[in-house]
């Protein structure tokens, strides 16, 4: 992707901190990261507002339910990755076996 630069004016202590948090080469990436995840929440804001536009606003028990469902997701990702890595590393100690 091309890349132009361009001046921008941020409260001082917010940059000051982010430079620090950062390091010398990474200011421009972070704040383009920032930029990104804005866009997208924007996106989504835009699909959630359509979405309650067509089939009513979300309730609290649909959240509810969404949230356990995301928990449980991450849950068995979680679990996968540590059977995946348990694999690996019995993979690398050449018995096949987790130690």
């Amino acid at each position: 992707m091309a890349t132009k630069k361009y001046t921008v004016t941020l409260p001082e202590e917010l940059a000051e901190a982010i430079r620090a948090e950062v390091g010398p080469g990474g200011f421009s990436r972070y704040v383009t990261h920032a930029i990104e995840r804005q866009r997208e929440r924007e996106r989504l804001g835009e699909a959630v507002d359509w979405w309650e536009s067509e089939y009513g606003e979300v309730t609290d028990a649909e959240m509810a339910e969404a949230a356990a469902e995301r928990r449980e997701i991450e849950r068995a990702h979680a679990q996968l990755a540590g059977e995946r890595q348990a694999a690996a590393d019995g993979a690398a100690d050449g018995t096949g076996q987790a130690a």
